[in-house]
């Protein structure tokens, strides 16, 4: 541990209850809404992950961005949601002009999600490059939506915190241009590297999740199981997390209980379904429930 980095907290039900999630009253509006970007012809299944996840962690308005050729599928799937058809390219993923067609939605959510499912880094970072400068956040960046992080790390400065970071390994060491291997053997350091770098939150995970916040505050999260590590699951917790945004959580309580609630919702369906075999999928619905062990 280095001498000037904080000892991780470690997240547990205690610490969550002692920083409560905004209670929102009223209609759906006082819930907040959310806009999930994200998708390409090959990959659509995980902005839908994605989306139900912001909407299990009481998000009240639900708005998804995605190619135009997968749009009338979300449509059907998503019967909650508000759905902008985006100019794709050749290749079927988000083309770089859709930035301009989704730019009104974005300005008006009270949080963005940007990443789930999309491919093409060119095309992607070239997205990200003409839509971020005029968000105000919340804003989520996951997977391939950290490209123009990548390439620009100042890129986010201007929102002042108000972000949160979920990568996973692989993509925090893309993030950070350095091996994996230095994030496996330093994940609090690169995690708290890369929030002070991007001036962001970062939600690095794994096996054990890392919090870390640009002010230098740093937690560990040790929930969850080995059943997690299965395709969509990122996608849940980015959804997770970008919910809990929409609501008015403060990024970095975000980013904690969304990776406590993910990491839990795996534990409860290891306990019905089966240590290993549950699909990202069911995720999702448990979060309710999860939510509702450590309401105040």
């Amino acid at each position: 541990m280095s001498p000037s980095r904080p000892d991780p907290v470690l997240v547990t039900p205690e610490v969550l209850r002692n920083w409560p999630l905004p209670e929102p009253s009223g209609g759906k509006n006082a819930r907040g809404s959310i806009l999930v970007i994200g998708g390409s012809t090959e990959t659509l299944g995980a902005v839908l992950l994605a989306a139900v996840a912001a909407m299990r962690a009481g998000a009240g308005k639900l708005q998804v961005a995605t190619v135009a050729s997968m749009a009338p599928h979300v449509a059907t799937a998503l019967p909650e949601a508000l759905v902008r058809a985006l100019p794709q390219t050749d290749g079927g993923a988000i083309a770089p002009e859709a930035a301009d067609t989704v730019r009104d939605l974005a300005e008006a959510a009270d949080a963005v999600l940007i990443g789930p499912g999309m491919a093409d880094k060119e095309a992607t970072q070239a997205f990200g490059e003409r839509l971020l400068p005029h968000l105000h956040g919340p804003l989520t960046l996951d997977a391939l939506g950290l490209a123009t992080v990548t390439a620009e790390e100042s890129c986010v400065h201007h929102l002042e915190g108000r972000v949160v970071l979920t990568p996973n390994p692989t993509e925090a060491a893309y993030a950070l241009h350095v091996d994996e291997d230095r994030i496996d053997e330093d994940p609090a350091g690169s995690a708290a590297d890369l929030a002070a770098r991007t001036r962001a939150v970062v939600g690095l995970g794994g096996a054990t999740s890392w919090i870390a916040a640009p002010d230098g505050r740093l937690w560990r999260d040790d929930s969850g199981n080995a059943g997690l590590g299965v395709s969509g699951s990122g996608d849940v917790r980015a959804g997770i997390t970008g919910g809990l945004l929409a609501r008015g959580a403060e990024p970095a309580q975000a980013a904690l209980w969304a990776a406590w609630l993910h990491g839990r919702a795996g534990e409860r369906l290891a306990s019905s379904v089966g240590r290993l075999g549950f699909l990202a999928r069911e995720l999702p619905g448990e979060v309710p429930a999860a939510l509702a062990e450590v309401a105040p």
